[in-house]
């Protein structure tokens, strides 16, 4: 199934992948305690980073959905129910994320939710999770994308 619909695809997964990767690198580097304009803005960053990158996985994800006819999650909890989805196979679809990724991706959901709704409550000594899910996204998403394709378009 050579379809240019995987250019769009690889795109997500290249955005996801720099900006998960800046994001821990920014958690790594950056001092984001106390009330100065730098900390500030190194956790504005950091968390706008995380977002960025979990919702470019979520848009390869739908995407890699749509392209096998399958209808993405509704309702309420869709966000959770696509990683759940995408971590089973369906009909002749492998898994497209194993254990580890789904986790992982279920680890940035839930930081999702806090750098868009609890950002004045942002703790770095909780971030440190998020940020190794990060990084194991980055690193490994892109080879589950590839073996998916592979599977479905050998």
């Amino acid at each position: 199934m050579s379809d240019a619909r995987w250019f769009d695809i690889d795109a997500d997964i290249d955005s996801a992948v720099t900006h998960l990767t800046r994001a821990a690198e920014l958690f790594r580097t950056r001092d984001m305690n106390g009330d100065e304009l730098d900390a500030y803005m190194a956790r504005m960053a950091f968390m706008h980073a995380v977002m960025a990158g979990h919702t470019s996985l979520e848009n390869a994800l739908t995407r890699i959905l749509r392209l096998l006819g399958e209808e993405a999650p509704s309702g309420e909890t869709w966000h959770a129910d696509l990683i759940r989805r995408v971590s089973r196979a369906s009909g002749d679809r492998p898994p497209i994320l194993d254990a580890d990724l789904s986790r992982a991706a279920d680890r940035t959901r839930r930081f999702r939710h806090v750098a868009a709704r609890g950002y004045d409550s942002f703790d770095p000594e909780e971030a440190a999770p998020a940020v190794s899910a990060a990084e194991l996204l980055a690193a490994r998403v892109p080879d589950a994308i590839a073996r998916l394709r592979a599977a479905i378009d050998p």
